[in-house]
C-alpha cells in the first residue's frame, strides 16, 4: 500500500510540475511569434523532470544533480536548440559544445537586445530550452524530496517571472496563464494534502467513516481554495493588463551595438511607398549617372525576414565604427563626392552609395552622429544608433563601381565568398529555380534565365487603392503565394527576396538590396522619395564582384481580371484651416538609443555588463572543469552516507573499515580481494605507513563478530577514529597525489575490497556455509578462503559453535 501511494505521489507531483513549467513556457509565444521554440523547450521540460527523478531515486545529492544537469544541457542541448550545428541534426559536434558553452552566458543578452520577434535559427531557442531544464530540476527536486511541497511553487513561479521579464511588453494570455497557474498549485497542494491524511488514516488505523470524512472535508476546502484563487488570479491578471503598459528586461537594458536591435530595412519598404511616394524623404548632389543609393543590405533570410546578419566573415553583420580611408583595398570605379540632405527620412540606416572611404557629417549633431556610427565594408550598409532626423547633413567620399554588360561577364564564375547560413525557403521555388536554368550554359545566363522569369511573367502592384491586391511582407508563406498562384503579383521587396532565394537554392552568392536610385536620364540634384524607392538583387562574380540585377516586372505592368482596392472618390475641394503640426513619423521601427552622454550611468551599465559575462564565462569554463571532481567526490560521498547510515550497527562499523580501505586504495594501495580485515590492515599500514589500522581492524572484528550488537556510540567512536586515519592519508602526501586520490576511479570500479564480484563471491561463500549438507570441511566451519559478509550469520554460527575444548 505505501509503495502504492508513493508511486502514486510522484506521478502527481511530476505531472503538477510539468504543467506549472508548462504555463511559463507559453509565454514564449510572442517573442518567436510562434511555437518554433516548443520542441526546445519541451525538451528541456522532460530532461529536468527525468534527471529529477533519477537523482530522487537514487538519492544522489545535490553535487550529481548539477553534474547531470550540466551533462544533458551539452548532450542534448545541440538536437534540441542549436540542430543546424549539429550532425544530422542530432549529434554534437565541437561547433555546437563551443556554441552551447558560449550560449549559456550570451544568449541573454542577445535575447534582450534583439528585436522581437527572434528566430530558433539564430541560436535563441537556448533561452528556453536551458531556463525550462534548470528550473524544473530545481522545482520537480523540491517536489520530490520535500514533505511540504509548497516549497516547490517557488521556482516554479521564478520561471513564469523569467518568462515575463526576458519577453515582449505585449504578453501571450496574462489572464490564462495567472488563473491557470494558481489552479494547477492549489489543486496540487490539495491532492498532496489529500496522500498525506490517507496515509495518517492508515498508519493509526482510522476506521472507515473517519477517514471518508475528512477525505470530503479537505476536497471541500481544496475546492474553495481553488475558487478563490482563481478569482484572485483573473482579478490580479486583469488589472495587470488594464494598467499602464508592462515593462520587461528589454525596455531598460542597455545594449552593445548589435545590428540585430535595428528592424531589417526590407520591413519598411511598403511604409516608404504608401506613406511618402512623392515626399522628399532626402536630397542627393553629385550622384553620377548610374550610381544607386543604398539604405541597407539583407543577406540572412529566417523565414519571416531576410535581415543582416552577423554569422562568419564577410556576411553583413561585421561593422565597425566609421575612420578615415575605409574601403580602400576594393575601391575600384570612379571617385564620387555625394552630398546628403535629411528631409523626412528619419532611420539608423544612413543612405550611402559606392565603396565608401569617409563619412563626414555636419551640423550641430556631427559629434553625436560620428560617435555613434558604423559601417560594413563588404556590404557598404551604414548605421547611425542616434538616428537621422530632418536637417542634418553629411558628406559621403566614395567608389563608385563600373557597370557590367552580360557580355562581359560571359567568361566570369561566380564568386567564392563566404555566405551565412539561412532557411531554404519554400521548396517549390527551389523546383522552379532548378527548372528556369536549366537549358543555361553559363552563370550569368543562370542569373538572367531567373531575371527573365520573374520580370517577364510576373505582374506589379503595391496593393495600394486601385491597385491589384497584394500583400507586404516576405515571409514563406508570402514567397509561396506569390509563386503559387494563379499570377504572380508583387512590388519590389517580393520579387527581389523570391530571386535571391531561388539563387540560393543553386548555390549561387545573392544577397537583397534596397535603396533608391533615379529614372533613366535624370539628372541634377536627385529627391528620394517613396515612388524611387526599389529593391534589387546583387550576385557576386569572380573578378567582378557584386553586380546588380532588377527582377521586379515594369510598373507598367499590371494584372488583368483582379480584385483590386476600391478607389476613393475624391469630394469637391473646400478650402480648410491649416492642420495642427505633427509629431514626426518615425519608418523604420527601431529600438531607441539609450546609450546617453559618455559620462552618464549607462556607461557603468555597461561595464557592469561586460563584468558579469566576462566573469560568467570564467565560472562556466571552471564549472565544466571541476565537472569531474563533482561528480567523483559527489559518488564517493554517496558511498559513505550510505555506508554510516545501514540499518544494523554492525554494518555501519563494517562501513567505516570499507571507507578506510576504499581510501587507501584510492592512495595507492593495493588490497587483494578475499582478504581478512587483519591482512588488509597489514597491507595498509605497510603501503601507506599507517600503523594504527592494525589495532581498528581487530576492534573492528571484535565488533562486527562480537556476541552483542554494537552501540551508537561504539559507532560513533568507531568512525571518528577511521576520519581521523583517513584525513591523516594526504596530510603529508604532495598535492598532485592527494589530488590524483581525490579523481581516482580505483575504489569505485572495482580495486577495493567491496568490489561488486568480491560481493558476490562472499555472498555465495556465506550461502554455502549456511546451506544444510554444503560442502563445508566441517560441520559449521567455513571453508578456506571463504568470507562471510552479513555480520549476524557469522555471529550466529560463532554461538552456535561448540567451545574449543569440546572440538574433537
Amino acid at each position: 500500500m505505501t509503495g502504492s501511494l508513493t508511486l502514486r505521489r510522484a506521478l502527481v507531483d511530476l505531472l503538477a510540475v510539468a504543467l506549472l513549467i508548462g504555463v511559463g513556457i507559453v509565454g514564449w509565444w510572442p517573442s518567436f511569434a510562434g511555437g518554433s521554440y516548443l520542441p526546445a523547450a519541451a525538451g528541456g521540460l522532460l530532461l529536468g523532470l527525468g534527471v529529477a527523478l533519477l537523482c530522487a531515486w537514487r538519492r544522489w545529492g545535490i553535487l550529481v544533480i548539477a553534474g547531470l544537469t550540466v551533462l544533458a544541457y551539452f548532450v542534448f542541448g545541440g538536437a534540441l536548440a542549436l540542430p543546424s550545428t549539429t550532425l544530422f541534426a542530432v549529434v554534437p559536434t565541437g561547433e555546437t559544445l563551443g556554441s552551447l558553452a558560449a550560449g549559456a552566458i550570451t544568449s541573454w543578452k542577445a535575447m534582450l537586445t534583439t528585436v522581437a520577434p527572434v528566430a530558433v535559427g539564430d541560436g535563441y531557442a537556448l533561452v528556453p530550452f536551458l531556463s525550462a531544464l534548470v528550473l524544473t530540476v530545481v522545482t520537480a527536486s523540491l517536489a520530490l524530496r520535500l514533505s511540504r511541497p509548497a516549497w516547490a511553487l517557488l521556482p516554479a513561479g521564478v520561471h513564469l517571472v523569467l518568462v515575463i521579464a526576458m519577453g515582449v511588453p505585449q504578453p501571450a494570455a496574462p489572464i490564462v496563464q495567472g488563473v491557470v497557474f494558481a489552479i494547477i498549485a492549489v489543486a496540487w497542494l490539495a491532492l498532496r494534502g489529500i496522500s498525506t491524511a490517507s496515509e495518517a488514516a492508515v498508519s493509526v488505523a482510522a476506521d472507515g467513516s473517519r477517514s471518508t470524512a475528512l477525505r470530503r472535508r479537505r476536497m471541500l476546502a481544496g475546492s474553495a481554495v481553488l475558487v478563490v484563487a482563481a478569482l484572485a488570479g483573473t482579478g490580479a491578471a486583469a488589472a495587470t493588463t488594464l494598467a499602464e503598459p508592462r515593462h520587461v528586461f528589454r525596455d531598460v537594458v542597455l545594449p552593445p551595438f548589435d545590428v540585430h536591435q535595428y528592424a531589417s530595412p526590407l520591413q519598411a519598404y511598403r511604409g516608404y511607398v504608401k506613406d511618402h511616394r512623392k515626399d522628399s524623404l532626402f536630397t542627393v548632389k553629385g550622384l553620377p549617372e548610374g550610381a544607386r543609393i543604398r539604405i541597407g543590405t539583407m543577406d540572412a533570410y529566417n523565414g519571416v525576414v531576410y535581415d543582416v546578419s552577423d554569422k562568419g566573415v564577410g556576411s553583413s553583420g561585421a561593422f565597425g565604427p566609421i575612420r578615415d580611408n575605409m574601403s580602400a583595398a576594393a575601391a575600384t570605379g570612379s571617385p564620387a563626392r555625394l552630398t546628403f540632405t535629411m528631409d523626412e527620412y528619419s532611420a539608423v540606416w544612413v543612405p550611402d552609395a559606392g565603396q565608401v572611404q569617409q563619412i563626414t557629417f555636419g551640423g550641430s549633431d556631427a559629434d553625436a552622429l560620428r560617435r555613434g556610427a558604423y559601417y560594413n565594408e563588404s556590404t557598404g550598409t551604414a548605421v547611425a544608433i542616434s538616428k537621422l532626423h530632418k536637417g542634418n547633413t553629411y558628406t559621403v567620399d566614395t567608389t563608385i563601381p563600373r557597370t557590367w554588360s552580360d557580355k562581359e561577364l560571359e567568361g566570369h564564375d561566380f564568386g567564392s565568398v563566404s555566405m551565412p547560413k539561412q532557411v531554404a525557403g519554400p521548396e517549390k521555388l527551389a523546383t522552379l529555380a532548378s527548372d528556369t536554368v536549366a537549358d543555361a550554359k553559363t552563370p550569368i545566363a543562370q542569373v538572367r534565365a531567373l531575371v527573365k522569369k520573374f520580370s517577364e511573367e510576373g505582374f506589379f502592384s503595391h496593393g495600394l487603392e486601385g491597385e491589384a491586391l497584394s500583400r507586404a511582407g516576405h515571409t514563406e508563406e508570402r514567397i509561396s503565394t506569390l509563386i503559387g498562384g494563379e499570377q504572380m503579383i508583387g512590388d519590389d521587396e517580393q520579387y527581389a527576396v523570391a530571386m535571391t532565394l531561388a539563387a540560393r537554392s543553386l548555390g549561387i552568392p545573392a544577397r537583397v538590396v534596397m535603396g533608391f536610385y533615379p529614372d533613366k536620364g535624370q539628372t541634377g540634384t536627385f529627391s528620394a522619395n517613396g515612388d524611387n524607392l526599389h529593391a534589387w538583387v546583387e550576385v557576386n562574380f569572380a573578378k567582378a564582384g557584386w553586380v546588380a540585377f532588377d527582377p521586379t516586372p515594369p510598373k507598367d505592368k499590371v494584372p488583368q481580371d483582379q480584385m483590386t482596392k476600391p478607389k476613393v472618390v475624391p469630394k469637391p475641394q473646400v478650402l480648410q484651416p491649416p492642420p495642427p503640426p505633427q509629431e514626426p513619423v518615425d519608418l523604420p521601427p527601431t529600438v531607441p538609443d539609450q546609450r546617453g552622454a559618455k559620462d552618464g550611468p549607462n556607461d557603468l551599465l555597461g561595464i557592469i555588463g561586460i563584468v558579469l559575462a566576462i566573469g560568467g564565462s570564467v565560472l562556466l569554463v571552471l564549472t565544466i572543469l571541476a565537472l569531474p571532481f563533482i561528480v567523483i567526490g559527489a559518488w564517493k560521498a554517496a558511498r559513505r552516507r550510505r555506508r554510516r547510515a545501514a540499518a544494523q550497527t554492525a554494518d555501519r562499523i563494517s562501513g567505516g573499515w570499507d571507507e578506510l580501505t576504499d581510501r587507501a586504495v584510492d592512495y595507492g594501495a593495493r588490497i587483494p580481494a578475499g582478504s581478512t580485515r587483519a591482512e588488509e590492515a597489514q597491507t595498509v599500514a605497510t603501503a601507506l605507513t599507517v600503523p594504527a589500522v592494525t589495532a581498528l581492524a581487530d576492534r573492528a572484528d571484535a565488533q562486527v563478530f562480537g556476541p552483542t550488537e554494537p552501540t551508537d556510540a561504539d559507532v560513533d567512536a568507531f568512525w571518528r577514529e577511521v576520519d581521523g586515519i583517513v584525513a591523516g592519508l594526504g596530510k603529508d602526501a604532495p598535492w598532485h597525489r592527494r589530488m590524483r586520490a581525490r579523481l581516482s576511479l580505483r575504489s569505485i570500479m572495482g580495486d577495493s575490497r567491496l568490489s561488486a564480484g568480491v560481493q558476490g563471491l562472499r555472498a555465495a561463500a556465506s550461502d554455502r556455509i549456511r546451506r544444510p549438507g554444503s560442502a563445508a570441511p566441517g560441520a559449521g566451519a567455513e571453508a578456506p578462503g571463504t568470507i562471510d559478509s552479513n555480520p549476524r550469520s557469522r555471529r550466529a554460527r560463532r554461538a552456535a559453535a561448540p567451545p574449543e575444548s569440546e572440538t574433537p
